[in-house]
């Protein structure tokens, strides 16, 4: 393997690189169940997790079912103090042996890899991914990227195993310039994927916002550079720490936007239960502002403000809708509402998806449905923007509709359908909005729970595995 090419800079690039001060977080991180087991952590968070909570995964340490090694254990301060007073919060980072009781599942969520022309970089839609970062402030306990957090071994294409790397800016800003110059010398589209010109990246991994202003610096003016229109951070630090929100990293965006002031940032945020960012009083229920919705903690709210007085600053929220954490229709109405009020986008919540240990998490896909709609009643259009997506290996797809009626006449209606529409697949555009009809089942966490009821598959979604729809088996 040839060498990693160094990277140079421009000079524009390096005048905003100049200007640029990293700031200095104090997050009070604490990392792994010993520290909680042995009591080296501060008096007040002795008793997150009970003797009788630590007894269990200790005894599951170094076994198959090791709950760190599916997911390594960590928690902020900031988290904590919010966690203390909200079982969905704890839910999320605390960790459990239900996690490993079933460990079915994918080690490459959505075939990632098969989309990966380099390391790093996922380039599956006409979105590329690049994880810029193997860590959180936080672990979310049901987290997609856990092969990545948890620094899992994949098979790759060329049949070789290894963990998922880390993106590396010089190699993504060749790609870029190679796959769009492709793009303009073939009329607008890639002669071999057929995609257009690579114009929007999200920066993820891990969270990026765990990296230093320098090295967010650097990523946002190569790839604007490269010619990268719009550039997405994906993060929970909001949650997590919105400390690191400070001056420093606000000093940073403003500078990046006075150098490439035609590029444009989408900050998406992952917020995924209100507690997370309102104020609570001592019986549980949220602070009401005197001038209209709810208090939100101060250093969020601060943050929020910053980002969204920024006209070329977007943000958006997405979460999955999981088990025991958001799953009520309630907690989600609150959610969607306190986001449009603040200049936050609600823009998908997802079921989960097939990553291993998914059956601890994931909640029913009718289910899902139907508590996102419950939440819906009541909201304004612009408050209830957001779509239940689930990710196939295909594409992005919604679910669109369930039904409560059965289907007279049609084979495998008789309790209703439910109907997916694929939204973005790695063919792109031409298979947008095709959709497929399966019959219901109250209990499938995953495309697989409608096998033996494909009824129409217009998208392909079970057509690409070789199943048939399920009146075409009965004919047959």
């Amino acid at each position: 393997m040839s060498a990693v090419k160094k990277y140079l800079p421009s000079q524009r690039e390096q005048a905003f690189l100049d200007k640029v001060v990293n700031g200095k977080y104090d997050r009070q991180i604490i990392t792994g169940i010993a520290k909680f087991a042995s009591g080296d952590v501060s008096q007040d968070m002795r008793g997150f997790y009970s003797q009788e909570e630590l007894d269990r995964i200790l005894e599951l340490k170094g076994t198959v079912k090791d709950l760190e090694a599916r997911m390594p254990i960590k928690i902020t301060r900031h988290y904590y103090e919010q966690a203390q007073y909200s079982r969905p919060m704890q839910t999320l980072v605390k960790a459990s042996p239900k996690e490993t009781y079933d460990l079915d599942g994918a080690e490459d969520p959505g075939k990632q890899m098969t989309y990966s022309p380099r390391e790093g970089l996922i380039h599956k839609y006409e979105l590329g991914l690049l994880y810029v970062a193997s860590t959180c402030s936080a672990h979310c306990r049901f987290c997609y990227r856990e092969e990545l957090i948890g620094r899992k071994e994949i098979t790759r294409e060329d049949g070789t195993v290894a963990p998922k790397g880390l993106a590396q800016l010089g190699e993504i800003v060749e790609y870029i310039g190679e796959h769009n110059n492709a793009v303009a010398a073939n009329g607008g589209r890639h002669p071999e994927t057929g995609r257009e010109k690579l114009r929007e990246i999200l920066m993820s991994g891990g969270d990026p916002m765990v990296l230093g202003n320098k090295n967010i610096a650097a990523w946002l003016a190569g790839l604007a550079e490269a010619g990268v229109e719009t550039i997405r951070i994906g993060t929970k630090e909001l949650a997590f720490h919105p400390q690191r929100f400070d001056q420093t990293f606000f000093a940073m965006l403003d500078a990046f936007h006075e150098a490439y002031p035609e590029v444009s940032l989408r900050i998406m945020v992952h917020f995924n239960h209100p507690d997370e960012f309102l104020r609570k009083k001592p019986d549980g229920g949220y602070v009401d502002n005197p001038g209209g919705g709810l208090h939100w903690i101060r250093e969020t709210r601060v943050a929020v403000k910053e980002l969204a007085r920024r006209e070329w600053i977007t943000i958006h929220n997405q979460s999955p809708i999981i088990r025991d954490i958001n799953d009520d229709a309630e907690a989600l109405r609150t959610m969607q509402r306190e986001m449009a009020r603040r200049g936050i986008n609600n823009h998908y919540f997802f079921c989960g998806r097939d990553m291993v240990g998914h059956k601890a998490f994931n909640v029913p896909i009718e289910r899902a449905w139907q508590i996102l709609n419950e939440s819906q009643k009541g909201q304004s259009g612009v408050e209830a923007h957001a779509r239940l997506s689930i990710t196939h290996y295909k594409g992005k797809t919604e679910v669109a509709a369930v039904t409560n009626e059965p289907l007279p006449g049609v084979a495998g209606g008789e309790r209703g359908v439910v109907i997916f529409k694929l939204l973005r697949s790695a063919a792109d555009a031409p298979d947008r909005c095709k959709v497929t009809i399966v019959g219901r089942n109250p209990d499938a966490i995953w495309f697989s729970g409608y096998n033996d009821r494909v009824i129409y598959d217009e998208a392909g979604l079970y057509s690409i595995y070789g199943i048939n729809p399920a009146f075409q088996q009965a004919a047959e």
